[in-house]
């Protein structure tokens, strides 16, 4: 038995995406981003396709995923925190990992001591996400209490930004000339970084000064699948990379005044051919679909009617009379001259693209091709 709900995804697209990324940052490298299961897409083919495209190191978020990732033979590294118990392992297997505090490099240090090793490390600096790292009000302190700490590779330097998304956001330059102020210090107590970055997709998009000296390294994460944040501009030329399809479980004529679904939301005005589509909110639709979106029968756009439940939605099919069970329907993706895309379920959902590709439900099958 297959799948009803099928996610497909187009590894030779991912790396054409990938490769346009890196034309508008040259000279800078990019760093795929590929934390939470590649977003739920699905960790191990998407990281060999973007290594078999050029890509040189990988991000990832958390020790679990690292892990899946040490034999693809280029670097791995964790952006987030590392907890006590998680550092010996990491550093035994050669995981770049982030220095968010004066404690986490003495740690990381006694830990790459103790097994006779050099860790690898970027230092996290937080300039203004609030989130994690060595805030930027402290950092000249900690620097200098860290920068003679044995085992330690200081290879890289890092922040984040939680407003990348605005165009000429004056936040993200304030950010930017505390980095680089910060770099000077870090400069003048001997350290010298290999990478020095901050630009995630949303600055690569709208924050060119992110991909220009003195930043060599960009880290790229929903850009790589087509999507972006609606918030702000789109500056790479980039392709979906996602099709999302599932049948027609039932086709049927109701008369009019027929209410259709869970709270009776939609009611029929006149006898309409109605579909029963093998796909819900259990597969990561949104709920906010809910009489307002739309899904491809036959290369048409249908709307949907009714309330979305956990296995099924609704549709009208007065416009694909000839519709039957059994048909495809395309949920995200093109069929024909129609097409919907995962930032047309954000923006009815009020949210982004993160949220719309990490809410795909377990049992859609994952369809790499």
């Amino acid at each position: 038995m297959q799948h009803r709900v099928v996610l497909t995804i187009d590894l030779k697209q991912l790396g054409e995406n990938y490769q346009a990324v890196c034309g508008i940052v040259a000279p800078s490298d990019v760093m795929p981003v590929l934390k939470a299961n590649a977003y739920g897409l699905g960790v191990a083919p998407i990281a060999q396709a973007l290594v078999a495209a050029g890509a040189s190191r990988i991000a990832v978020a958390e020790p679990f995923e690292a892990l899946q990732l040490v034999n693809l033979n280029v670097p791995v590294q964790i952006l987030s925190g590392i907890l006590p118990d998680e550092i010996d392992e990491m550093v035994a297997h050669g995981i770049v990992l982030p220095v968010v505090s004066f404690e986490s490099a003495q740690q990381l240090s006694a830990a790459a001591c103790a097994q006779q090793t050099t860790a690898k490390v970027h230092i996290k600096l937080d300039t203004g996400m609030g989130r994690a790292g060595i805030h930027w009000t402290e950092a000249e302190t900690v620097l200098a209490q860290m920068a003679t700490l044995p085992g330690l590779e200081f290879e890289g330097i890092f922040t984040h930004f939680p407003l990348a998304y605005e165009q000429g956001s004056d936040f993200t330059d304030i950010q930017v000339k505390r980095f680089c102020t910060i770099l000077a210090t870090a400069e003048s107590l001997g350290y010298h970084f290999k990478y020095i970055h901050a630009a995630n997709s949303d600055a690569i998009n709208n924050a060119l000064i992110t991909c220009q000296a003195p930043f060599n390294l960009v880290r790229c994460g929903i850009n790589l699948h087509g999507a972006f944040d609606a918030a702000g501009s789109l500056r790479v030329p980039l392709k979906p990379v996602l099709q999302m399809t599932t049948r027609l479980a039932q086709v049927r004529t109701l008369p009019a005044g027929t209410p259709i679904g869970y709270g009776h939301t939609f009611k029929t005005q006149a006898p309409m051919r109605v579909g029963t589509v093998c796909a819900g909110y259990a597969d990561g639709l949104p709920l906010a679909l809910s009489n307002r979106g739309t899904v491809i029968i036959r290369g048409v756009e249908v709307p949907i009617i009714g309330r979305i439940s956990m296995d099924y939605l609704t549709v009208c099919l007065d416009t694909v009379p000839e519709a039957t069970t059994g048909d495809c329907v395309t949920l995200l993706g093109r069929d024909g001259d129609a097409e919907t895309q995962v930032d047309t379920w954000a923006k009815l959902k009020g949210t982004h693209a993160y949220d719309i590709i990490c809410s795909i439900g377990s049992r859609v099958e994952r369809r790499c091709v």
